[in-house]
């Protein structure tokens, strides 16, 4: 029996479980937990959870306090077993963080469900109930669901204690009271009255203390004004009145970086943002009046950090007056790089300024300057790593700024700029696992830098450079593995990339390579369920594997082999689904696989059955698609799925069916890819061409298919049985066949099959 949180000695206050994509959030939830008073009258105060401490620290946080990601597992549960509570930022980014699911899990297993605080910033709670919706979820599912007596999730929901950030619910001063009233096991109206009292006192002097200080700031720079003018008229006095005005600015300057440092820090956590504006305002009013030209470089760099400041705090209220500080920081920013251009922090301010332009031009709307921005940081950017190559921060900024400029050409469907930056992306990742090898973070960036590059070239019909990406991809994960070889999150993402590769070898005719990675993959999964078969997430993943293994071993003859495998990987998946109907990612895999059987059962004369299975694909594709799920795999799935089931029409002599089922498909592909390039859209608009007996536009997507060397055993049977003259490039084949020689990986796989 878990002994009770009040008679423990805990080293942490607080566990905060986060997605790095809330890292501004968790920077938040630290620092106002670890600085914020308990009032006096409540300290040493008993509860029922123990006595009310004076501070709420130390608070851990995972990302900031792990050295060594090899001992990664253990840090993190020793401090879930030392912390009094567990904060759980929740998002859609969380929602879906295998991280914050294990934490959640691992705390509840301890016995302290009861002592897990949630604070929602974005997203909407239980969204996986809602039809549509399930994309916004924000509570991972060990929040939404209790444990059995096992330890494992259970069907029985779970009610979280929450606290609401977002606009419009209780903001984020009464989303923390809330915590900290749960974390102290005190009412949230008594703590809230006592925050006010304490509130209305340091507001009135730390008001009063800001309007002085903007009084003495103008003061100050009239008289810094008046006494340059002095100096002007009369030159006799110059040297003395200069020195006497640079005094006087120098004093004023202090002021202000005051006012945009502590004192803003302390209107920040009053929420007084009146106040905040008011303060940037008057200051940005004085640096306008001040000449970058006649003070040295130290006061221009201060200025230019205040002025970016300033700029951050309008950015979410104020685009106009935030871009006019971010501009008037990048002048003094540009001035210091231009007289210091081998200084590589200058280099890395300048860039930070630039990215931070380049945000509020995107959120404008105006896609063109923010490129432009974004092109300049990281040039900016390379050449402070020209300057210091081990500098992490410049590092981290130029991982942003070309992730940035791949995003916004993906977003125009410019790929070939898409995978110029994102190519440029994964050299800055290998340089940098090669700087730090245990470093979890660089690695998963390198792992996603290969998997968006090797992604961009099948959109583009580059079938064998997709496939040099993920071979090298592969080979990286497949050290980490043999490094640690006791991650299985590692080995998981190491399964996951084995059955990709394997699938895009099969489009490239390599089926016999196809069939020794999906082996590999089998090998990984079936490990993995033997050290957790209650694993949800493993099983489909590995039941997945199996399927497109099944589809290999069908195209290399031994159909009583696939057959049984369809079966089982099919039956299993549609359990998963049932269990859990919320995870798209595992319906989407079901239609793939009901797809799949009806071809394989259409294949072997069981029409019943093809059509059945046919028509179950089309559906769950459809609902799917009627949710809002990403488009592109599902289009496809639902079109074969209609010209499948038009062939079936035909073969009854349901001609009418047939034909509607045949237009069906081909709208569906012109629609969704009207110019495509990814060759499997190009193959599926090529069939549904076929079977619409308009041969014409489909020879020219054959050749294009040719040329990429696009040979799946299926579709080439296909054109076959369609008596087309279909014949893939060779020079593709013997391209990728090289690449598989001279990494070696088929050798490889053989020593990393099993846990």
């Amino acid at each position: 029996m878990p002994e009770p949180v009040a008679q423990r000695a805990f080293t942490y206050r607080a566990f905060i479980s986060y997605s790095h994509r809330d890292k501004a959030w968790a920077d938040w939830l630290h620092r106002s937990l670890e600085t914020w008073r308990v009032p006096s009258r409540l300290v040493r105060k008993l509860t029922a959870h123990g006595t009310i401490p004076r501070r709420l620290n130390p608070v851990f946080r995972d990302r900031e306090e792990l050295a060594s990601a090899a001992e990664l597992g253990r840090k993190v549960n020793e401090a879930l077993a030392q912390s009094e509570n567990l904060v759980v930022i929740c998002s859609p980014a969380s929602a879906t963080s295998r991280w914050v699911n294990e934490e959640v899990l691992a705390y509840k297993r301890m016995g302290r469900a009861g002592r897990i605080f949630c604070l929602i910033v974005d997203g909407e709670p239980n969204a996986t109930a809602l039809a549509g919706r399930e994309v916004e979820e924000c509570f991972c599912p060990a929040l939404r669901f209790q444990l059995d007596t096992n330890g494992q999730l259970a069907t029985e929901r779970a009610e979280p204690i929450a606290a609401d950030a977002r606009p419009g619910k209780d903001g984020k001063p009464n989303a923390r009271l809330k915590l900290i009233a749960g974390m102290l096991d005190v009412g949230f109206d008594a703590l809230k009255q006592r925050e006010q009292q304490r509130r209305i006192r340091r507001m009135t002097a730390i008001t009063a203390l800001a309007m002085c200080v903007m009084a003495v700031t103008i003061v100050l720079g009239i008289f810094a004004l008046v006494s340059r003018h002095r100096a002007v008229i009369a030159q006799h006095e110059a040297v003395v009145a200069k020195q006497a005005a640079e005094r006087r600015q120098k004093q004023a300057e202090d002021l202000v970086d005051f006012m945009l440092g502590d004192l803003t820090t302390k209107l920040r956590a009053l929420d007084r943002l009146d106040v905040l504006r008011a303060v940037d305002d008057k200051a940005m009013a004085y640096f306008k009046s001040l000449p970058p030209s006649d003070v040295n470089d130290t006061e221009l760099a201060q200025r230019a950090k205040a002025l970016q400041r300033i700029g951050e705090v309008h950015l979410e209220h104020s685009l106009p007056k935030a871009m006019d500080a971010f501009r008037q920081a990048l002048l003094l920013n540009r001035k210091l790089v231009d007289q210091s251009p081998g200084d590589p922090l200058r280099q890395n301010a300048f860039a930070e300024n630039q990215l931070w332009i380049g945000f509020a031009y995107w959120n404008e709307g105006k896609s063109g300057p923010a490129e432009k921005a974004f092109r300049e940081s990281a040039a900016a950017l390379e050449r402070a790593t020209a300057l210091a190559p081990s500098n992490n921060d410049v590092q981290h900024n130029l991982d942003g700024a070309y992730n940035n400029l791949g995003h916004v050409a993906q977003a125009r469907k410019e790929l070939d700029a898409a995978s110029r930056y994102y190519a440029r992306d994964l050299a800055l990742c290998q340089r940098m696992v090669a700087a730090h090898p245990d470093d979890v973070l660089w690695r998963n960036a390198l792992g996603d830098a290969h998997d968006n590059l090797a992604t961009v070239a099948l959109m583009r019909g580059h079938l064998d450079q997709a496939i040099d990406g993920y071979l090298e991809e592969q080979h990286i994960l497949r050290d980490v593995v043999a490094k640690q070889p006791q991650d299985r999150q590692m080995r998981q993402q190491l399964l996951i990339g084995d059955a990709i590769l394997a699938r895009t070898l099969a489009l490239a005719g390599q089926t016999r390579a196809a069939r020794k990675f999906i082996d590999a993959a089998l090998g990984i999964g079936k490990a993995q369920m033997a050290f957790d078969p209650s694993h949800k997430a493993w099983k489909e993943t590995y039941f997945y594997s199996r399927l497109l293994a099944a589809q290999l071993v069908w195209a290399q003859g031994d159909p009583a082999q696939a057959d049984q495998w369809f079966k089982v990987s099919l039956a299993t998946l549609q359990q998963l689904v049932h269990a859990d109907p919320s995870q798209a990612n595992w319906r989407r895999d079901l239609a793939v696989a009901q797809l799949a059987s009806a071809r394989f059962a259409k294949a072997h004369g069981q029409a019943d059955i093809a059509r059945t299975h046919a028509s179950e694909a089309d559906d769950t594709a459809r609902k799917l698609l009627a949710g809002g799920a990403p488009k592109a795999s599902l289009v496809r799935i639902a079109a074969a799925a209609e010209l499948l089931l038009g062939q079936l029409a035909a073969r009854r002599g349901d001609t009418a069916t047939a034909d509607k089922l045949r237009r069906q498909a081909l709208t569906r592909m012109q629609a969704a890819a009207p110019h495509p390039d990814d060759p499997r859209d190009i193959a599926l608009l090529a069939e549904a061409l076929l079977a619409n007996d308009d041969k014409a536009q489909a020879m020219p997507l054959l050749a294009r298919l040719s040329a990429i060397g696009y040979q799946p055993r299926p579709f080439v049977a296909q054109m076959r049985a369609d008596d087309i003259d279909y014949v893939p490039d060779p020079a593709v084949a013997r391209r990728i066949a090289r690449s598989l020689d001279a990494t070696a990986n088929i050798r490889k796989v053989a020593q990393t099959h099993g846990g």
